[in-house]
């Protein structure tokens, strides 16, 4: 199965910190990670929930600390990306998982711009950024966030809602959400993952999301599958993501055929590949295999991926008549 053209639209830039980049960054910036080598680190990568993860996750950002370092960070996905079919990227950052550590926003999205604005013609890769608030954090800190960004919102297409589910609803920052509308920013949130499906009605109803990140949780609730194929509202899914945070046991029993038939609009995508172990192109081979996919319907979960995205008319037209000719 070589991979097909594809939009990633699922993907937290910090989660593609490979240890090999961790300990070159570390070394750059004077940081000494409490690993003896990388295949220490990547012995660690191993999760029982999404905290366990976001432990991990968080501690390491701290070798991210200068415009070179997000610039390499997100150049070294992109190298990958190209490889794995992907056409176009719609990333996710975390902007206050670094200014928290004293990294100013400037810094975060200037480095990731240089790297995004090279990607066409160096990787053959367009892209847009998604600025996404900690849900752990308070609605104040989203708000002061988005405040801090507005210098550099032309550089960035849509809003997000990520971290901690459980505890933490859509709702409670309705606020930040908008501002952010107000601004002319797409808005997604991650929901239905740990969480239950009433944070996917909050996601629609009163974030007024454009996608949903996850949303596995869904098939829990008829209603909202209805409304969710009514509107075709997309659904940004990652199952070795969802495997590997015992979301789902095993990948066998993944929901994405049910969610298909269902007549959802499903994307593959890879969340954080560095630590679930694949990226796209892995996550679409995986779950081909687990769920015994035919060839059309890899196809469709292509062309829902630039469905799904935020591209305009003409250029997702463009990228779908690539997937025909694949």
């Amino acid at each position: 199965m070589r991979p097909i053209p594809t939009a990633e639209l699922h993907l937290h830039i910090e989660g593609t910190l490979e240890p090999e980049l961790a300990f070159a960054l570390a070394e750059r910036n004077g940081i000494r990670l409490p690993y003896a080598d990388q295949d220490e680190l990547r012995a660690a990568y191993s999760f029982s929930d999404l905290q366990s993860f976001l432990d991990l996750y968080y501690a390491l950002m701290a070798v991210l600390r200068t415009e070179d370092d997000f610039a390499d960070l997100a150049d070294a996905y992109l190298a990958r990306a190209r490889e794995q079919g992907v056409r176009h990227a719609e990333i996710f950052f975390d902007p206050q998982a670094h200014t928290s550590r004293g990294v100013p926003i400037g810094t975060v999205i200037n480095g990731l711009a240089r790297a995004l604005d090279a990607a066409p013609e160096k990787h053959g890769i367009t892209t847009r950024l998604i600025m996404c608030f900690l849900r752990d954090e308070s609605p104040e800190s989203a708000v002061a966030t988005f405040e801090s960004a507005r210098p550099h919102l032309d550089r960035i297409t849509a809003v997000g809602l990520d971290s901690a589910e459980v505890g933490n609803p859509p709702s409670a920052f309705r606020e930040v959400y908008a501002l952010a509308r107000e601004a002319g920013l797409k808005c997604v949130a991650h929901a239905g993952e740990e969480g239950p499906p009433s944070y996917v009605w909050e996601a629609l109803d009163v974030l007024g999301v454009d996608r949903v990140d996850h949303g596995v949780r869904s098939l829990e609730d008829a209603a909202l599958v209805a409304r969710l194929v009514a509107d075709q509202v997309p659904l940004t899914v990652c199952p070795l993501s969802n495997v590997r945070l015992r979301v789902i046991d095993r990948l066998e029993d993944h929901p994405l055929r049910l969610m298909l038939d269902a007549g959802l609009l499903v994307t593959v995508n890879s969340d954080d590949p560095a630590y679930f172990g694949g990226y796209l192109h892995d996550n679409m081979v995986a779950v081909t295999d687990a769920l015994g996919l035919d060839e059309e319907t890899v196809r469709t979960l292509a062309r829902n991926s630039f469905r799904a995205s935020f591209l305009d008319e003409p250029a997702k037209a463009a990228y779908l008549r690539e997937i025909d000719a694949h």
